[in-house]
């Protein structure tokens, strides 16, 4: 803890393999797909993607970002790639996103290859110089739809299950409550004293979810990147679906806000996607998130993603003070 009682942002990320970690046929099918035999790798440090992730160098010169995942790893984690490999052809021209240049999936192991782009996260904590670029990049997925003729849900089919967090929460043990408030002090005891609200307002965050905008869904400082001409890259589009335009910067705030990027309810209200958004459907669509967080953040963690849990409860507590704010 920080002489001011504050405690820092922590670095988060993902359980990953190596290189030498992939069985040899997976390699050899990497190298078959990228055109070249592989002579070196850089691995990605952040992120909570199991499996191997990383910008692999070939015998010609090239250079691509592979990504490989099985049950193994995490018994979810092929149908997430599955669906990004699907979800690529539905990335509009007006965002910066990295082409799929090839893939495989032989059942077990789902590997694809993607224009390696050069570049880094954002700095954490956050800077407000590049916090600013990051919003500047949101505001014109804002105004994105996806390419015609596209696969993906609506945003309302992909988190129906998922916010519900806290009609789960109001059914459980009581002793889960008691978790509940001991994890999040203040505001969890307001959030045991106020789970029927609470239970309402999610149940309302579907209808405000709707919309005709591309949504990313999961955008966090280790989902963008920015490279060396200050632009960004949106990265990790597994939870790709259509929307209400300002869902990405709703429910990425709790995570900047969590690694030292400022007061949520005020970056939202600062910003034009923002500023348009009534305190109801907000309230609504934040109930759902919170919930969704809180619910997670107190499972057991999942296998292959040691450090998802505490970085969820870290989310959960900053959109858990936004939602006081609102109700």
């Amino acid at each position: 803890m920080s002489d001011d009682g504050v405690d820092p942002p922590q670095a988060f990320s993902g359980q990953r393999l190596d290189w030498r970690d992939l069985p040899v046929h997976v390699r050899r099918r990497i190298a078959t797909l990228a055109g070249a035999e592989v002579t070196a790798e850089t691995s990605a440090t952040s992120g909570f993607s199991p499996g191997f992730v990383a910008v692999l160098e070939t015998a010609d010169g090239r250079a691509v970002f592979v990504k490989a995942v099985s049950p193994r790893e995490n018994p979810r984690s092929p149908e997430l790639a599955r669906a990004e490999i699907r979800h690529a052809s539905a990335m509009p021209d007006e965002i910066l996103v990295p082409r799929l240049l090839w893939w495989d999936d032989d059942g077990e192991w789902v590997v694809s290859g993607w224009e390696a782009v050069s570049g880094r996260t954002p700095q954490i904590p956050w800077q407000a110089d590049e916090l600013r670029l990051v919003l500047d990049a949101i505001d014109r997925l804002a105004q994105a739809r996806p390419r015609p003729g596209h696969a993906l849900p609506t945003t309302p089919e992909l988190l129906r299950e998922d916010f519900a967090g806290w009609t789960r929460i109001a059914s459980a043990d009581p002793g889960l409550r008691d978790r509940l408030v001991a994890t999040f002090g203040d505001d969890g005891r307001w959030a045991v004293e106020n789970l029927d609200a609470l239970v309402r307002w999610e149940e309302e965050a579907l209808q405000v979810l709707a919309g005709d905008h591309l949504v990313h869904g999961d955008l966090r400082s280790d989902n963008v990147m920015l490279d060396e001409q200050h632009q960004v890259w949106v990265i990790d589009w597994p939870h790709a679906s259509v929307g209400a335009p300002w869902l990405d910067l709703a429910f990425m705030l709790p995570s900047v806000a969590a690694e030292g990027g400022g007061d949520p309810a005020a970056i939202f209200a600062a910003h034009p996607v923002g500023a348009a958004v009534e305190p109801e459907p907000l309230r609504a669509a934040l109930a759902g998130l919170t919930g969704y967080l809180t619910w997670s953040g107190l499972q057991p963690d999942p296998p292959g993603l040691p450090n998802l849990r505490a970085f969820q409860t870290t989310q959960a507590r900053t959109s858990l003070s936004w939602l006081r704010t609102l109700a």
